[in-house]
């Protein structure tokens, strides 16, 4: 018995497409430029960890 499920968000290809993104913007930029981009990201994001 075969069950099929109607994704309605991939999340794989969700994570391929934004790791994409990423990698292309991050390898225009230089060493400093990178840590001073993701520094700046921590305290843009809006999810919290919950521990």
């Amino acid at each position: 018995m075969k069950t099929t499920f109607d994704k309605k968000f991939d999340a794989v290809k969700y994570m391929r497409e934004q790791r994409e993104k990423l990698s292309e913007k991050l390898s225009k930029m230089t060493k400093e430029e990178i840590v001073e981009y993701f520094k700046r990201k921590k305290f843009e994001s809006s999810v919290r960890p919950n521990s």
